[in-house]
């Protein structure tokens, strides 16, 4: 299966966020992104999703030439491949992050991890304090809030004591959090694939016969 959207390449995207000066890092605008495709909130736009990267307001631009490039990279490219991910044949990866074993590198690993997450959750939710799930997505859900806590527990670990770890300890820590990240992308998954079930069985409910006219 080949993907019918463009996807646009990190360097691309990097620059249209940094250029508009967007509070959210490029490796939590995809799970973002991908949170808000999987939401069963139906109705769900990408415009609103894009807005809320910067508050819930465009940022400024000088050209209508840049809004449009905004556009066309955020949502015609990058939202739009993501789309795929609700394929069973097409996984959903976590941003690549190709580290030396270092107490440094440990904490902004674990960072990037917790923040996947996180952005996941706030696309999926959409705003809602609540809300009302398929039972794999809601499986799923619990066990990314874990490995949640479980990120952020290693950044902490790392900010009380930066050389508590020895080069072995940290080579193995490493290896626990590449491990635990194939773990986090398999739950993204599923709970995508979940809530397009849901969405799918969803819209059929919303079939309706013509009503006989007397």
């Amino acid at each position: 299966m080949t993907s019918r959207f463009r996807t646009p390449t990190e360097k691309v995207v990097r620059d249209v966020l940094e250029k508009h000066a967007c509070p959210v890092r490029y490796h939590e605008v995809r799970t973002r992104f991908l949170g808000a495709i999987a939401s069963p909130l139906m109705g769900t736009s990408p415009l609103p999703v894009v807005k809320g990267l910067w508050g819930g307001e465009f940022p400024p631009f000088d050209s209508m030439d840049d809004l449009n490039h905004l556009i066309d990279v955020l949502i015609n490219q990058l939202w739009n491949s993501l789309t795929w991910h609700n394929s069973r044949t097409a996984s959903f990866r976590l941003y690549r992050l190709e580290l030396d074993p270092s107490a440094e590198n440990l904490a902004r690993y674990a960072r990037v991890r917790r923040q996947e997450l996180e952005g996941f959750v706030e696309g999926l939710f959409g705003g809602h304090e609540a809300l009302e799930l398929p039972e794999r997505a809601h499986m799923s859900l619990g066990h990314l809030g874990e490995l949640r806590a479980m990120m952020g527990g290693i950044e902490d670990l790392v900010a009380r004591d930066i050389q508590a770890e020895s080069r072995t300890q940290l080579e193995t820590t490493f290896r626990h959090v590449r491990e635990l990240t194939k773990i986090m992308e398999t739950e993204i998954h599923e709970a995508v694939l979940s809530c397009a079930r849901a969405q799918h069985q969803m819209l059929e409910g919303f079939t309706i016969t013509k009503p006989v006219m007397h």
